[in-house]
């Protein structure tokens, strides 16, 4: 008997589960819809979402952390489909007007339906880097809608499927936009700054440099030990602020992540502070972060050598020449008579006819500056010191661009690892006091 009472009493309690499962309120909330309905409800909650911020929404897009950095984006959605948007992609912070649309498929989605900022992302046409070549910047222009978190807006990314999240916008944030310009200026550098970039991590108690190799239109650098003993290398994805740039990952010095690069305009350096004397530097600097003693083949007593640039060869289109460089000789170009022209500029040393910088020209004669070959062993350079122009004095046309090649300060001798298209090897002249480059090939 005892077992048939069992028996009963677990039936009973049976029914009363499956009763109070029938009655759920959450159960009938989930299954009452169809999927359309719950499509359709998805898509009026985002709309309502895109519609319900006063100022607008914010984002910081990094299509890959990897080897892009982040590109600010504000948008301000308005009831016809169309959207207010911003970005600092480039130098063009204004706000521009297009379209949008909310649209179903296996999941809601936010489409940007004709041409606006945030579509400069996606052009494949337009890379930063030669591993993106037919891929752009990585970007989409459509974003899967996977709810809220915090007052933020979760959106995932077509493409690559990373999260993406809109943030309410501040009057502010429209206001500020076009100051990332001038602060990206000045860590991408103009015409005539350094080179070369270091970074600098202080402990507290020790100071580490790396060799910062940034991409400012990729927004992305690698920092490199300087360090012989050791192999760390920080990848740093930058995106802009008003006051300077945030990187990511942070860098963790003695246990505190620093991320907020604050830009100081009296050292030209972006620095990051901790407590404790902590802090990270990013700055420029004129000396190679890694002096080589490849300026030696050049000292009085050597082998003869030959290095030239020469015009509508590969030696000028090599992306070591730098800006400066092309400036000062598109200058000579500028001051020589109609139908005469630069066709290449060469260094000889430990020629028979002594040391000398030759120019050579279509439509007239070359012209020889006499130097000697003077050794800075300390800083691991040459100083070409001038002895006497074929043409008795400098001419005129020379002067400048001839001034970079004899800087008191000296010049730094590279020997590329890369070639340009025929086996020679190739070496680049740094000025020491300068952003003045010039790629050449040894030619002997």
């Amino acid at each position: 008997m005892k077992i048939k009472y069992i028996y009963k009493y677990l039936l009973v309690a049976f029914a009363a589960i499956l009763l109070g499962s029938c009655t759920s309120t959450e159960a009938d909330s989930k299954f009452d819809q169809n999927p359309i309905d719950r499509l359709n409800a998805r898509e009026k909650e985002l709309n309502d979402l895109l519609l319900s911020s006063a100022d607008g929404w914010k984002a910081v897009y990094y299509t890959d952390s990897t080897q892009l950095g982040g590109f600010t984006h504000l948008f301000k959605f308005l009831p016809d489909g169309k959207v207010d948007m911003a970005s600092d992609f480039d130098g063009d912070t204004g706000v521009k007007r297009s379209q949008y649309d909310i649209q179903l498929g296996s999941t809601v989605s936010l489409v940007f339906t004709t041409a606006s900022r945030i579509h400069l992302l996606s052009e494949s046409d337009n890379y930063p880097t030669a591993a993106l070549r037919g891929k752009g910047y990585l970007g989409d222009f459509q974003f899967f809608y996977y709810g809220q978190e915090n007052g933020d807006i979760i959106f995932k990314t077509n493409r690559n499927f990373k999260e993406l999240r809109f943030v309410k916008a501040k009057p502010q944030d429209w206001t500020d936009l076009p100051k990332n310009t001038p602060i990206i200026e000045k860590i991408t550098g103009g015409i005539t700054s350094p080179l070369f970039r270091l970074l600098e991590i202080n402990d507290g108690s020790a100071v580490k440099l790396f060799d910062f190799d940034f991409n400012p239109k990729a927004r992305f650098g690698i920092a490199t030990s300087l360090d012989a003993s050791t192999n760390q290398i920080y990848n740093l994805a930058l995106s802009y602020t008003p006051t300077g740039a945030i990187v990511k990952p942070a860098l963790v010095v003695k246990g505190q992540k620093l991320s907020n690069f604050v830009y100081d305009s009296v050292s030209n350096n972006f620095i990051a502070t901790g407590t404790g004397g902590v802090s990270a530097t990013i700055r420029f600097s004129n000396a190679p972060p890694r002096l080589t003693d490849d300026y030696k083949i050049l000292l009085p007593g050597k082998i003869f050598t030959n290095f030239g640039y020469y015009v509508g060869d590969f030696t000028e289109s090599a992306p070591t020449n730098s800006q400066l460089f092309k400036k000062e000789l598109a200058g000579i170009n500028a001051a020589l008579p109609a139908g005469v022209s630069v066709s290449s500029i060469q260094i000889y040393t430990n020629h028979s006819l002594g040391n000398f910088i030759y120019y050579t020209f279509v439509g007239r004669a070359a012209i020889f500056h006499y130097v000697d070959v003077v050794e800075d062993a300390t800083g691991k350079k040459i100083i070409l010191k001038h002895k006497s122009w074929s043409t008795g004095t400098v001419p005129a046309f020379l002067k400048n661009f001839d001034s970079y090649l004899t800087d008191p300060s000296g010049i730094y001798v590279k020997k590329e690892s890369y070639k340009l298209t025929y086996s020679n090897t190739v070496y680049t002249f740094t000025g020491a006091s300068s952003s003045f480059r010039m790629n050449t090939w040894q030619l002997n």
